[in-house]
């Protein structure tokens, strides 16, 4: 039987592209990912070829009928318009998070993909780290009291990368993930721009009405690293639990999900689920960039 491939091409070749183009041309043995093959890779900059690679246009790449779909591995701000173009021109799309830099605009994508019959995978490596998933294992089933997750970094330029709440996205994403629905009660934001500081504060409320915290803080030689206190009723948890290293690189295990999900072997319900997940974090992304560039109410 002759197996189905699928023709990909990687737009923009940043640290992510370039990771997608190595584990595109080094597919991991009998995974889903042998069905994907490199056609070439989109980049404003010239670069003739990365390794086997070749450069191509992105009209090419847009009326190729050898190119079944795009990884998006552009800056956050023309994802986007990346995602329309790809969508409309009948390819599949995998695209890094956040998505888009705007509720709206997401939703409709999201809209486009299912009226094309499209799939359209929002990659979240964040989800798939070990540090994560032993997490995962250890909230599970515990009643949560409080928490917080601070979450500290370099400085972003924001007229690519967007607003804090979609660029950490992947932050939000964990809470929703290990917490459930989440409901934002308030959001600030402290600039210093002569520091190049930004600190982003937003409280949630569980579906229990448990308060939630995260802050999103960055600034110059600030340590890339994320802390958590998260409360139970049986105890608090204050370190990650030690993991393990994985074996497959985590962009590696996302294309085989990617792949997974052209070949028709990911369940309704898992679809479901994650379409649920990542709209609803987008959409709470918005609620707290809202809530953050709301003018001060002033009581007299």
């Amino acid at each position: 039987q002759i197996s189905k491939m699928f023709g990909i091409v990687v737009v923009g070749v940043g640290i992510a592209g370039l990771a997608r183009i190595r584990d595109l041309m080094n597919p991991m043995p009998s995974s889903p990912s042998e069905h994907l093959k490199l056609f070439g890779f989109v980049s404003r900059r010239s670069f003739g070829n990365i390794n086997e690679a070749k450069q191509i246009s992105l009209e090419d790449a847009l009326g190729s009928k050898e190119i079944h779909a795009a990884f998006v591995s552009t800056e956050n701000k023309s994802h986007e318009e990346t995602i329309r173009m790809f969508l409309e021109a009948g390819k599949h799309v995998l695209v890094e998070y956040p998505m888009a830099l705007s509720a709206k605009a997401a939703h409709e994508l999201w809209e486009m993909a299912e009226q094309k019959d499209k799939v359209l995978h929002v990659e979240h490596i964040e989800l798939l780290t070990e540090e994560y998933k032993q997490l995962k294992k250890e909230v599970a089933g515990k009643d949560l009291v409080k928490g917080t997750l601070h979450f500290t970094g370099h400085v972003l330029d924001e007229n690519k990368s967007g607003f804090p709440a979609f660029s950490g996205i992947a932050r939000l994403t964990w809470l929703i993930d290990l917490f459930g629905d989440l409901t934002v009660t308030s959001a600030t934001r402290e600039k210093q721009k002569d520091k190049n500081y930004s600190r982003m504060t937003v409280h949630f409320q569980t579906a229990n009405k448990k308060p939630l915290t995260w802050i999103e803080e960055r600034g110059p030689g600030m340590r890339r690293e994320k802390k958590i206190n998260f409360c139970f009723t049986s105890g608090c948890l204050e370190n990650f639990p030690q993991a393990p290293r994985s074996s497959v690189g985590l962009f590696m295990q996302d294309q085989n999900l990617f792949a997974k999900k052209l070949l028709g072997q990911v369940s309704k319900e898992e679809l479901a689920a994650e379409k649920w997940r990542i709209l609803r974090c987008l959409d709470l992304a918005e609620v707290i960039q809202q809530y953050c560039e709301e003018p001060e109410k002033i009581y007299s």
